[in-house]
């Protein structure tokens, strides 16, 4: 009797405690609902406020998107295409594990510098940074010009892998150290002398390789592994997750979410290292202004056929991501972002693509404090 007792005081506790603790969650859940819900919502003068951009809900033949089957046939299209334009990816690397090369132990996460391959014909290096605890963890690739900005050895208000880390997440910062060192600044596969895909494909296609790896991690729970970068990295992050839909969610920061000339080199993707590739030597790189009449490679066929970056974010849906807009990325974006709220809206999915702006380019504290949030919310416990 007495055992039963206890075991029955046992059960009682270990449920209240449960109880508890998902009430806890919840609460906190809320809490942060409460702070970035304003995200979601265009101000007033850009609600169902569409601009020039061809409605990702019809097919290329202009037949109409009215389902959700219609939505999976039309992704599939659009998917399909941009691929054909840009080139068709090398198969996925699936196989692999991080190589650890030095392990350091900073405040409450372990930072271990690792190699893995991210083409197939080259290896990279980056830090891979765990939490102190034990659990599944989500999980957030950073991508930038190096891997030692986002773990806090580079520019303030960039350092995302080391921030995230520190909140719980395991982060893997990862970076074109060597091509920036060259002013080549991307990939090139198999070679910069005869590239068969355009490179931000191709940096793409690198990032799902690292999600691979990554989620084979003992500390990571594979489905909740986002992406973030800012800049050239917000590029990057758009790219790979709008094509590799792995990714549960993202944050682009201010990386010109849509074709503007007027944006001079901040929203340059007619550069040879974006969606403007040809074999080098290149010049006239790094333009100050919008003339781009002497842009090469795919970036002057996707302007005078009609095509923008709204269809890549539609491909998003209905996973969220949130646009940590600055200079490049002002609220008048909302016109572009409108058409993937209303594929969620056809997919029954509302709260899925928000937006935060700042005056300048460059992230600071509250911009930051808002990509944290976002992220706690769609991929914390």
């Amino acid at each position: 009797m007495k055992f039963f007792l206890i075991s029955i005081l046992f059960i009682f506790g270990f449920h209240s405690a449960k109880v508890f603790s998902q009430d806890f969650q919840n609460r906190n859940k809320e809490k942060l609902w409460e702070q970035i819900e304003p995200f979601f919502s265009p101000p007033e003068k850009f609600r169902n406020q569409f601009g020039e951009f061809r409605s990702p809900l019809k097919f290329y033949n202009g037949k109409a998107v009215h389902s959700a089957d219609d939505w999976k046939q039309r992704r599939e299209e659009i998917l399909n295409h941009w691929n054909e334009m840009m080139g068709v990816w090398p198969d996925l690397i699936t196989d692999q594990r991080f190589e650890i090369i030095e392990t350091t132990k900073r405040e409450n996460f372990t930072q271990h510098k690792v190699s893995f391959c991210w083409l197939p014909n080259e290896k990279t290096e980056g830090y891979l940074l765990i939490p102190e605890g034990k659990g599944k963890k989500p999980a957030i690739i950073t991508v930038f010009y190096e891997p030692e900005t986002a773990v806090g050895l580079g520019k303030p208000h960039r350092d995302f892998a080391y921030q995230l880390a520190k909140r719980g997440f395991v982060t893997l910062s990862i970076g074109t150290t060597e091509a920036t060192e060259n002013k080549t600044y991307s990939l090139y596969y198999p070679s910069i002398e005869n590239a068969e895909l355009q490179p931000l494909s191709l940096l793409a296609y690198a990032a799902a390789n690292a999600w691979h790896v990554l989620a084979k991690v003992e500390e990571v729970d594979s489905t909740r592994i986002g992406i973030t970068g800012h800049s050239f990295g917000g590029k990057w992050a758009l790219f790979a997750s709008c094509l590799f839909e792995k990714f549960a969610c993202a944050v682009w920061s201010d990386p010109g979410i849509v074709f503007d000339e007027t944006k001079g080199s901040a929203v340059n993707y007619w550069e040879p290292w974006y969606l403007g590739y040809y074999p080098p030597p290149w010049s006239d790189t790094w333009r100050k202004t919008g003339n781009t009449e002497n842009a090469k490679g795919l970036y002057p066929t996707l302007i005078r056929e009609g095509y923008d970056l709204h269809e890549l974010h539609a491909l998003m849906a209905p996973r969220p991501f949130l646009v940590s807009g600055g200079s490049s990325d002002p609220p008048e974006r909302w016109k572009a972002l409108n058409h993937t709220i209303d594929v969620n809206k056809l997919l029954g999915y509302h709260n899925r693509v928000a937006m935060t702006n700042r005056p300048e380019h460059s992230p600071n504290d509250d911009s930051n404090e808002q990509i944290y949030r976002f992220f706690e919310y769609f991929l914390g416990d």
